[in-house]
């Protein structure tokens, strides 16, 4: 099995390399000069393990930066979200408001008219009669049975 050390480095290797000791000069752990010596072995090394030759007595870069304290987001109910946005325009208060309040209305009572009507109808209109037409009338009798008849005495 090969060691990681003997494989062969990347330019992206490289490259990272070197601007890791970029940033080790500018906070003034390399000197000029031997930034330019640690570059040039970096950019002509050619396995791992001289590349990690070059940077081995300068402290690893955390993988990314420490956070701050989490910030915590607060979220609104939905009366606090609609009374921020009365307070940032107060014309949608004046305006949008009623027009809304007079449309619910309407539908409310169109709705309410509307059950009342159908109600109506069918109390008043009581069971309906025997549809017309020859092929409904054994619709009707399946559904209602057979009609009503009057007894002979009632007509002598």
């Amino acid at each position: 099995m090969t060691k990681v050390g003997s494989l062969r480095a990347s330019d992206a290797d490289r490259e990272e390399i070197v601007s890791r000791l970029h940033k080790a000069a500018t906070e003034g752990r390399i000197a000029p000069d031997e930034l330019e010596q640690r570059v040039t072995a970096a950019l002509t090394a050619r396995t791992y393990s001289e590349l990690d030759a070059t940077v081995a007595d300068l402290p690893r870069q955390p993988a990314r930066p420490p956070r701050g304290p989490r910030r915590e987001v607060r979220r609104r109910s939905t009366a606090g979200w609609a009374l921020t946005l009365v307070k940032q325009y107060p014309l949608l208060l004046v305006l949008v408001l009623p027009v809304v309040a007079v449309t619910a209305a309407m539908i409310l009572a169109a709705t309410v008219m509307w059950a009342v009507l159908m109600v109506v109808v069918m109390v008043v209109g009581g069971r309906p009669g025997p549809p017309r037409g020859p092929w409904m009338y054994t619709r009707y009798r399946r559904a209602y049975g057979p009609p009503q008849r009057r007894p002979r005495s009632y007509w002598a």
